[in-house]
């Protein structure tokens, strides 16, 4: 696909592509082909067999500067049309057809929300999908190279080998929005999980703490994994088991109420040093593509994987990137508990009860059942449907709202609206409503976005409650498939348990004082790339959320 060509619009299924012209690519193009041209006639012209004549003192050996003139020409062509461009970019679409449609004049120079909504998107949200797929592409041949280099070395952690050895499975799952096709802004981060293989000789129990009495909401999420004998055919007793894994526990188990648990911080740890190991085995033969490091995230956050491009490459999308790479262990049916478990507050996290260690704490990841619910909903939304866009528009709404907003107020609000929350609540729209519900599709978008916007103050003040799409009250198991015993006996988690009422109370009145202002914000921040940014004046910074509207 040329660069120059990109889909307007997220392909359903059974739906054709259309393409509209990127002019910021397509010009530049024809620049520089241009010029290309010109050099190679003076190379050409100057390089000839025949002898070089003296000048004419008429002027009339002109070929040379009349192809200079005619490449002045070219590129005030070339900022004309930029020109063009820009103010087209913020002109109503009723304009933009030569006035063959009946605006009134009050309208001239005011576009509607849904105008601008396009635009906004246009420029600023929507990724390209070429360069998109060359970035994931290149994410995944470099992660399986090293996931494999990581399976070929086998453990070098606190086991040095052996049927006790921890290791890689071989196999990488990518994850995320990137691989969702919701993914905003820049294709320049990933999440992939690298599934471990457990010894033979080592089974897991795990279970959820969303029934443990006395828990703060901010565990209610999280798992912890008892060790247990497998099933075995020769008999052998508890006694003998127990001493055969000895050191399997020794080097990744904690005590947990007087029995041994799988710990996330020694996994991590692990996981980690195996990772620089086999970086360093690959380093040599990925120096002609790219330029790797390993970045430690500690006992808090999974490693980083940064994939900047070489010199020599002179590919069509140079981009830097960053992988987090996260240690999982397989429960079934495409379930996942991750290392270290995802923190849904700001801050210390609180007490454990008697017994338990945050050290044996797991977090859960269910991106393959999500991918099938949203893959479920495609495969029945009516053509043209905007779901992924919608999704799309209110991730920028949420960034938008965090302008002017101090560090400590922004990170607050950027953990009430994650990501993830985003999307829980257009699922929980899209399952309530049905996924042949009318009115999902572009003519209505701004309409699609508001629904959104009050369906999750609603749920931040009156519902007071967000379920987890997998994991909530008979979850969507009939669309996703077939779930482990151990997340379909799991209680139902609650999205917006973790925060305190006051926290979400601000939070939705900052989302729809976003909403309400959203026609301005576009106005400001919704420019092509290359325009200047003008930050709030320091007056209009907020310092904190801001006080419920009436």
């Amino acid at each position: 696909m040329s660069p120059g060509l990109v889909p307007w619009a997220t392909r359903a299924p059974g739906m054709s592509v259309h393409y509209t012209l990127n002019l910021r690519v397509f010009w530049p193009l024809v620049t520089g082909l241009c010029t290309a041209i010109v050099c190679l006639y003076h190379v050409l012209r100057g390089s000839g067999d025949a002898p070089a004549e003296p000048p004419s003192p008429d002027g009339a050996d002109s070929g040379f500067p009349l192809l200079k003139v005619a490449l002045l020409l070219l590129l005030g062509y070339v900022l004309l049309r930029c020109r063009h461009a820009v103010r087209q970019r913020f002109l109503p679409s009723s304009n933009r057809l030569g006035g063959h449609a009946d605006v009134s004049a009050r309208h001239v120079g005011e576009p509607g929300l849904g105008t601008l909504l396009e635009s906004y998107y246009e420029h600023e949200v929507r990724l390209s999908p070429h360069v998109l797929g060359h970035s994931k592409a290149h994410v995944s041949r470099i992660v399986g190279e090293l996931v494999r280099a990581g399976r070929a070395r086998g453990s070098p952690g606190p086991i040095p080998g052996g049927a006790l050895a921890l290791a890689f499975r071989g196999d990488f799952i990518q994850v995320g929005s990137a691989y969702e096709q919701h993914k905003i802004r820049r294709p320049d981060s990933f999440d992939v999980l690298v599934p471990l293989r457990l010894p033979p000789l080592v089974a897991l129990e795990p279970r959820s703490l969303g029934t443990e009495p006395g828990l703060a909401p901010a565990f209610c999420s999280f798992f912890v994994c008892a060790l247990k004998a497998p099933p075995s055919p020769s008999g052998a007793s508890a006694c003998h088991w127990l001493r055969d894994c000895k050191p399997f526990a020794d080097g990744f188990c904690v005590d947990v109420r007087g029995r041994r648990h799988l710990s996330s911080t020694l996994v991590l740890r692990w996981f980690q040093s195996h990772l620089q190991r086999s970086l360093a085995t690959v380093r040599y033969s990925l120096e002609g593509r790219c330029r790797v490091s390993l970045t430690p995230g500690g006992l808090e956050q999974p490693p980083t994987l940064h994939i900047l491009p070489c010199r020599t490459d002179y590919g069509c999308c140079r981009l830097s990137m960053a992988v987090r790479l996260i240690p999982a262990v397989h429960v079934g049916d495409g379930a996942f508990l991750v290392a270290p478990p995802p923190s849904p507050i700001i801050g210390p996290l609180p007490d454990l009860p008697g017994g338990l260690r945050a050290e044996a704490l797991w977090g859960v990841n269910t991106a393959r059942q999500e991918q099938k619910l949203l893959s479920w909903l495609q495969e029945r939304a009516p053509p043209g449907a905007c779901y992924l866009k919608c999704l799309q528009l209110f991730k920028a709404l949420r960034d938008l709202g965090a302008r002017g907003l101090d560090p400590v107020a922004a990170t607050q609000w950027g953990h009430i609206l994650s990501s993830y929350v985003l999307k829980t609540v257009l699922l929980a729209a899209l399952l309530q409503e049905g996924a042949l519900a009318p009115g999902w599709d572009d003519a209505h978008l701004s309409e699609c976005l508001e629904k959104l916007v009050h369906f999750l103050r609603g749920c931040l003040l009156r519902r007071r409650t967000l379920f987890h799409c997998v994991l909530g009250p008979g979850g969507a198991v009939s669309e996703v498939g077939p779930l482990p015993k151990v997340l379909r006996e799991a209680a139902p988690v609650d999205l917006l348990a973790p925060f305190d009422p006051r926290a979400r109370e601000l939070a939705a009145a900052r989302l729809l004082s976003t909403w309400r202002r959203l026609p301005q914000l576009l106005r400001a921040y919704g420019g092509p790339r290359y325009l200047d940014r003008c930050p709030l004046p320091r007056s209009q910074r907020t310092q904190g959320f801001p006080k419920d509207e009436p």
